[in-house]
């Protein structure tokens, strides 16, 4: 048959261990092509890309040509890989061997064009950088070069345009994590201290992963769990159900971060942005549960506590209150004019109360201005004086006991006052600190994303 008395003519005298030129100062041109099918695995702890290709080159064999006219115009062939000479073009990235199949036969045309196309896992070394993990983007090379010949012997081309190989997702399977942008291709000499030059041909695979999943699991509860943080803030803040309440949404993010520690990269690089992100959240928690305890601690146990200073009822009272514009500042006056008044009544109630206990004239005038009165009459009237003056001393001791509980009552209310505006204040500070940790954040992953 044609196809065995063909094989039988090329390779009866063929030596495959020299290059397959007639004239050694003849070069090689080997030209390769890329096709980038399926992205298997990204290893950011041990920077391992792993990817699954194909490979296509072709060269120029001037010992496998022959005349069709001779063979049935016959022009094309397959023959055994292992007989023929083949180019020692390597991937200078390669980590370890990845399971590629192995294809056995190449095609050889009657002018001596071998075409080897071959499907290659690739297992390549690549520097990750996961600084915007979820919505990074990464950039890996894959470096052919002959791994002992030099540029004149074997020159490496691109088979397709540069533009073809860019945008080409013809056989990529985009169903995974990451999706494939482009593949950007240059070809390059590279020399080793003076010594002869080796053709490089570069291949930069662009992949940018789908941040839905990370999203979901990763950001939103997150963010969840910082907006009933702020919620929080409208629990009034003399009532302890917002200690408590803190303190859970505290230990439910530590469950959280425990949670996802897993799922975060690992690099000994860099720390990822997200890291940051839910450190600084967790910082946020923490001023949080820290400002409910000093609120809630200023507004109780007041009746340890003296009277609020003037300096304090001045700036937080009255310019505070202005400033933030809380809506209960004329009632914030109000009582700070009544208990001013209060203030006043004890006073003139201390002034009366240095009057005679008898609440009238002293007996002894009554009896120089009638002296006619008789003996017993007079003994009459002392025993019940004594009783009234019993009963007024005994209803001063109730008046200072109620003077003294609204006394109390006043500090209360005036430190009760006190920290509803600093709470109102410290929550108009802890919401300006969180828009501008947030804008920050997400104008950091915009800028990397769009770089």
């Amino acid at each position: 048959p044609t196809l065995r008395r063909l094989s039988h003519h090329l390779l009866a005298h063929y030596q495959k261990g020299s290059r397959p030129v007639r004239d050694w100062r003849t070069t090689t041109n080997v030209a390769i092509d890329l096709m980038v099918y399926a992205i298997l695995s990204v290893d950011e702890k041990n920077q391992v890309l792993t990817t699954y290709i194909w490979y296509r080159q072709h060269w120029t064999d001037e010992y496998l040509q022959w005349d069709p006219a001779h063979f049935d115009n016959l022009t094309q062939i397959s023959l055994p890989v292992e007989s023929i000479w083949v180019p020692d073009i390597l991937i200078n990235e390669f980590v370890d061997v990845g399971k590629s199949p192995h294809v056995p036969y190449v095609y050889v045309s009657h002018h001596g064009e071998v075409q080897n196309l071959k499907p290659i896992q690739v297992m390549t070394a690549c520097s990750l950088d996961i600084y915007s993990f979820p919505f990074d983007v990464q950039n890996c090379s894959l470096t052919f070069t002959s791994w002992l010949h030099h540029i004149r012997d074997i020159n490496l081309s691109l088979w397709r345009q540069p533009e073809l190989v860019k945008f080409d997702r013809s056989v990529f399977m985009n169903q995974g994590e990451w999706e494939l942008l482009y593949v950007l291709s240059h070809f390059q000499e590279f020399s080793v201290k003076s010594s002869d030059s080796y053709a490089e041909m570069k291949f930069y695979v662009v992949i940018r992963r789908r941040p839905l999943f990370y999203t979901v699991s990763l950001l939103l509860p997150s963010i969840f769990l910082m907006v009933m943080d702020i919620v929080g803030f409208y629990l009034p803040p003399h009532s302890g159900e917002r200690v408590s309440f803190k303190i859970t949404l505290l230990l439910g993010y530590s469950v959280f971060l425990i949670i996802v520690s897993d799922t975060l990269p690992a690099t000994a690089v860099g720390t990822p942005l997200i890291g940051i992100y839910f450190v600084v959240c967790m910082a946020l928690l923490v001023i949080s549960l820290t400002e409910t305890i000093l609120i809630v601690r200023l507004v109780h146990k007041q009746d340890l506590q003296p009277h609020v200073p003037e300096w304090v009822k001045h700036l937080l009272l009255e310019r505070a209150t202005i400033l933030l514009c809380v809506r209960d500042r004329k009632k914030f006056s109000q009582s700070r004019r009544q208990s001013s008044d209060i203030s006043r009544q004890v006073e003139n109630n201390d002034s009366t109360a240095k009057l005679t206990p008898y609440g009238c004239e002293d007996p002894r005038d009554s009896g120089a201005v009638g002296g006619t009165r008789s003996t017993l009459a007079f003994a009459g009237r002392i025993e019940g004086l004594a009783a009234l003056q019993e009963v007024l001393r005994e209803t001063a001791a109730i008046r200072q006991l109620l003077e003294k509980r609204e006394e109390f009552r006043d500090v209360a209310r005036e430190w009760l006052q006190v920290g509803y505006v600093l709470d109102v204040l410290l929550f108009r500070v802890y919401l300006a600190a969180i828009l501008a940790y947030s804008i920050t954040l997400g104008t950091l992953w915009s800028v990397w994303r769009d770089a």
